[in-house]
């Protein structure tokens, strides 16, 4: 349980929304009674009031079945959009001189300059490290959130800003650049993050950002030194773009996704994914499917984690014949079963936190973690 802190209030967020519900339920009940006339009737007026509290009743009821079951909202600033308190402007940012304790979030627009996509704000996250005069240059690790799902999804439910502070604050201020890039362009996108039906997103990802990760923040060229992963959707984009650029990707962390590039939430259904990401083209299909690109040919220099819940039952059987596959083709594979984890923030955040050590040693950020937990 995590609570937030509001001036002296403090909030558990395990309970905020379901409070909030029963507290619209009363609102609701009183006005009700305040607003009848002398008939017992309730005015056009009153009516129109009573309305619009039982619409918010309602979406506050259904928010908190949706917080319930994945564990989103963990404090009220997630609930209202807030950005994160280390959050700084990347102007001030850049111009910054003294190194902080922790590591400090910021916020841009990555330009699509070959892509042509036009991505929601990313977000990045730089280590105390990464202050130094002259300027170090850092590995990165690329985090894509899902669908529906925004970049900051990685450091509200996520928690991703925490696990690397805590892994900077025990490796000297070291630690791996965090990137978090837009991957659908809307809220309720589901590019799969190929180059598709939602843009280009796919060259977005593998040139456009990398590009401008180097330029603004001096951070590693791609390749040994730059790894990917990824939360359900995201989870399944990591694996393949890793798959098809394994000279951009050494390392990647598939957290509960499916066997690939899907239209719908089911590993079986490929013939949507064909006509709706891939224009009706299953060779284009093929060349994204990773069990289709395991087969061809070995990846001897790459390393991949797979965690996922053993009642997450979709992503749960794809790691069931993914990581299989990903070890007859030579990849360093690690593979996490949660018990009794779903889909689930709980189970994304306990990923992340999981696998950082092990990929930040595979990028030159640490100590290498030569076994799998």
């Amino acid at each position: 349980m995590t609570v937030d802190s509001i001036g002296e209030i403090d909030i558990t967020t395990d309970s905020f929304l379901g409070a909030g519900a029963i507290l619209a339920l009363f609102v609701v009940v009183g006005l009700a009674l305040l607003l009848r006339n002398r008939l017992g009737q309730i005015s056009r007026a009153g009516k129109v009031a009573l309305i619009s509290l039982t619409t918010v009743l309602v979406l506050l009821g259904s928010g908190a079945s949706v917080n319930a079951h994945f564990d989103y909202f963990r404090t009220l600033g997630d609930v209202l959009g807030l950005p994160p308190s280390d959050e700084v402007e990347l102007a001030a940012l850049l111009a910054r001189v003294d190194r902080p304790e922790r590591g400090v979030v910021t916020t841009m627009e990555i330009p699509g300059k070959e892509s042509g996509f036009t991505g929601r704000p990313a977000m990045v996250w730089v280590p105390p490290a990464w202050f130094a005069r002259p300027r170090p240059t850092l590995p990165v690790v690329m985090l894509l959130h899902g669908t529906p799902g925004t970049p900051q999804d990685w450091l509200d439910g996520g928690q991703a800003g925490a696990t690397a502070d805590a892994y900077a604050a025990a490796h000297g201020g070291v630690a791996p650049i965090l990137v978090m890039p837009d991957v659908n362009g809307t809220l309720d996108g589901d590019s799969e993050c190929v180059d598709g039906p939602a843009g280009r997103v796919e060259t977005y990802l593998t040139a456009d950002v990398p590009r401008f990760v180097q330029d603004v923040f001096h951070a590693a060229a791609p390749g040994r030194t730059w790894a990917v992963a990824g939360l359900s959707e995201g989870g399944s984009c990591s694996l393949m773009l890793a798959l098809r650029h394994p000279d951009l990707f050494a390392t990647f962390g598939d957290y509960a996704g499916l066997a690939g590039p899907r239209a719908g939430d089911t590993n079986a259904d490929t013939d949507s994914a064909v006509a709706q990401l891939f224009g009706g083209s299953q060779a284009a299909f093929l060349a994204h499917e990773p069990s289709a690109l395991l087969a061809r040919r070995q990846f001897a220099e790459l390393g991949g984690w797979f965690e996922v819940g053993d009642a997450d039952p979709e992503p749960y059987a794809a790691a069931g014949t993914i990581v299989p596959a990903a070890r007859r083709a030579g990849i360093a594979t690690c593979e996490v079963v949660v018990p009794g984890g779903g889909h689930t923030f709980a189970v994304f955040s306990q990923a992340f936190s999981d696998s950082l050590p092990w990929i930040a040693g595979r990028l030159g950020a640490g100590p290498l973690v030569p076994t799998c937990p």
